[in-house]
């Protein structure tokens, strides 16, 4: 099987030396999505629900892009800057993978890229 890295305009460029995403076989791996808006490059507003939305749109553009979504995601794993801001984030994300959510975990990280509140990443199925 051969690695194909992903790519996409429509979700921040990576700020580190990794992929948007990786896909091998019928699987499709993605890199944590933080709150940066890809038009302008800049983080949402410091609100957990907006900051949320952000990232779960990158993470749509990540996975569109390997040919998969949302619908297609098997295990995602969140963290946040502060647990105190789950219920917040849990609403939102509740929105986007509606009554077929993935197997998750959530933990809280001392710090996030760009001081970020949170930052989501995805293991999904490619049809």
């Amino acid at each position: 099987m051969n690695k194909e890295i992903i790519h996409t305009t429509h979700a921040p460029a990576a700020v580190g030396p990794y992929s948007q995403a990786v896909k091998i076989g019928h699987l499709v791996y993605t890199a944590g999505q933080i709150a940066l808006d890809p038009a302008t490059g800049q983080m949402r507003e410091d609100e957990i629900q907006l900051q949320t939305e952000q990232v779960l749109k990158n993470l749509t553009a990540v996975l569109e892009a390997a040919g998969s979504s949302l619908a297609q995601v098997v295990k995602t794993t969140v963290f946040l800057k502060d647990m105190g801001e789950f219920k917040a984030m849990n609403e939102v994300y509740a929105r986007f993978f509606g009554d077929n959510p993935p197997a998750r975990s959530a933990v809280q990280a001392v710090a996030l890229p760009l001081d970020g509140r949170v930052e989501i990443e995805a293991v999904a199925y490619v049809d």
